[in-house]
């Protein structure tokens, strides 16, 4: 076991690739605080992962909301060794129609939350004096461009450089930042958005070289690797699960 008897906090976690990520942790042995919006089904999933997950509602652009979650992990389990920042969501508008409440609205979420909860995170790190890991989720997007998401694109482009910077302020503490850049992963949502419109799947899958989609559980391996020792010299970087789109430069025929 990979993760065995670390405590993590990962916000965002009551579905998708968060949900799944909760998962993976508890797998590899660590005991995780699941932190959501979605009250039920936030505890309701954490239910299901037996005595070793807990749930706390959470709002993440709340005033206080950081250092509220670290503590009630550090109530309930007594530390914190990981933080997987991955609560987010989008907001699809043309550039010229896009409201600055909505881009501040993303924003907040997305990069932010991720500041307040990775400071919060690593004070108790240091007072713990065992340094620690931070994961923080990015997206392809961070270095692609979507023409109706600019607030999405914008907020990952932060992530990653935010990322960098935690990283150097953080490494003479112990504590590793690094990040991950998923390319189109098969959420509920995206499963409805894309793979229920032949037209909107052949795009996809015109611009993924291994002609899938991704699996949230691929994506939670790979913030296993970053929570956990198997990674113990790397800090400051963002690892891609992308099906190769990044390296594309033309697109693939699909049959």
């Amino acid at each position: 076991m990979r993760l065995k008897d670390k405590i993590a906090l990962v916000t965002g976690s009551a579905q998708g690739i968060g949900a799944a990520c909760a998962k993976r942790f508890i797998d590899e042995g660590a005991f995780v605080m699941l932190a959501d919006i979605n009250q039920a089904l936030g505890e309701q999933f954490a239910a299901s992962l037996g005595e070793r997950a807990a749930f706390i509602p959470c709002d993440v652009t709340a005033a206080g909301a950081g250092k509220a979650a670290i503590d009630a992990t550090v109530q309930r389990f007594g530390r914190i060794d990981i933080l997987l920042n991955n609560a987010g969501i989008i907001h699809s508008a043309d550039f010229l129609d896009l409201r600055e409440e909505d881009f501040d609205r993303v924003l907040a979420v997305n990069l932010r939350s991720y500041f307040t909860f990775g400071q919060a995170a690593a004070r108790q790190m240091v007072a713990q004096g065992q340094g620690g890991t931070i994961v923080n989720m990015s997206s392809v997007n961070a270095i692609l461009a979507i023409p109706d998401q600019l607030p999405y694109a914008v907020s990952k482009g932060g992530v990653n450089q935010m990322t960098r910077v935690m990283a150097m302020s953080l490494a003479t503490h112990g504590i590793r930042v690094n990040a991950i850049g998923p390319g189109t992963i098969a959420t509920d949502l995206a499963r409805k958005a894309v793979m229920g419109s032949d037209e909107a799947r052949r795009k996809l899958m015109s611009r993924t070289p291994l002609k899938r989609l991704g699996e949230p559980d691929e994506v939670a391996k790979v913030a296993v690797f970053l929570a956990g020792d198997d990674s113990s010299y790397m800090t400051g970087q963002t690892v891609y699960p992308d099906g190769g789109r990044l390296a594309l430069n033309y697109t693939v025929s699909v049959d």
